[in-house]
């Protein structure tokens, strides 16, 4: 499963603040057709997007375009432009129903990135999630608060979208999808986006949609584990491939019994580490 710690959006109309965003290297780049456009520059931002995707050099940063949400009007041409360019996947947002899921998905085999921002996509989000093709679920909270005709207060987030970030966690370990958080909109604080990130960590979140460069550092760091923890999980699952082999299931490791969830919390150490891969199914 691809690392996606952190997804940088980037307006898609603005060629210099897509450069800007590839040379921060984040795990990901979204350039934007949605939110970040005006309604009368979507087609130089398709313009624009096409180009920068043929034309620069992303290394290992993944290539997103967010589309504008299926039903606007503005879909078909988003397609249209962003397909030839080779993007490495698409994120739709605004989903509310398996259909609309299954309507992009007819055209490309591009990972898709799915934004939940309202009360309908969260009810609806076990036929969601179970569609072919879909990679993570995001969460977006400002719609989302919006569509319920709640507040954000941001002192109070971790318990006023406790549930629908639980559920979106949830939908995405069932279903074998990575769980990708709203952004944090206040620039000037670091240590409350390193608080939020924390909290979205211990949900079971992959990662932080970002909104700035100076997000990347900050995020990416949270999502990082120690190396003492690396080391940890390293001999813990060199110790279960050991004891495996021998045809033993629970054992003592540094004066503890480990059982399975104890290793499955060593792999996904590791896979947030980038140095092994998810291994949970197999367990």
């Amino acid at each position: 499963m691809r690392l996606r710690r952190v997804l940088l959006f980037m307006p898609g109309d603005d060629r210099r603040k897509i450069e800007k965003g590839v040379a921060a290297r984040p795990d990901s780049i979204i350039m934007d057709l949605e939110d970040g456009v005006a309604l009368n520059r979507k087609a130089e931002a398709r313009a624009v997007i096409a180009q920068a995707v043929a034309e620069l050099d992303f290394g290992p940063v993944e290539k997103v375009i967010r589309l504008n949400p299926v039903g606007s009007g503005l879909e078909t041409d988003d397609l249209a432009a962003a397909l030839p360019s080779g993007p490495d996947a698409l994120m739709i947002p605004k989903v509310e129903s398996a259909e609309q899921v299954e309507w992009v998905h007819r055209q490309t085999d591009r990972p898709l990135l799915l934004m939940i921002e309202t009360a309908k996509g969260l009810i609806n989000l076990k036929d969601i999630a179970a569609t072919a093709g879909v990679a993570a679920l995001c969460f977006g909270a400002d719609d989302y608060t919006a569509s319920i005709g709640g507040l954000r207060m941001h002192e109070r987030d971790a318990l006023n979208l406790l549930f629908a970030r639980s559920t979106i966690a949830a939908h995405a370990a069932a279903f074998d999808l990575q769980a990708i958080d709203t952004p944090f909109v206040n620039l000037a604080d670091e240590e409350a986006l390193r608080a939020e990130t924390r909290i979205i960590l211990e949900l079971g979140y992959a990662g932080k949609l970002a909104i700035h460069p100076r997000q990347i550092a900050p995020i990416i760091e949270t999502f990082r584990p120690s190396p003492e923890e690396i080391d940890r999980a390293q001999r813990l699952v060199a110790a279960h491939d050991e004891h495996q082999a021998k045809g033993t299931g629970a054992f003592a490791f540094e004066g503890r019994m480990v059982d399975m969830p104890v290793i499955r919390a060593a792999y996904n150490i590791l896979a947030r580490a980038g140095s092994r891969p998810r291994e949970q199914k197999t367990l």
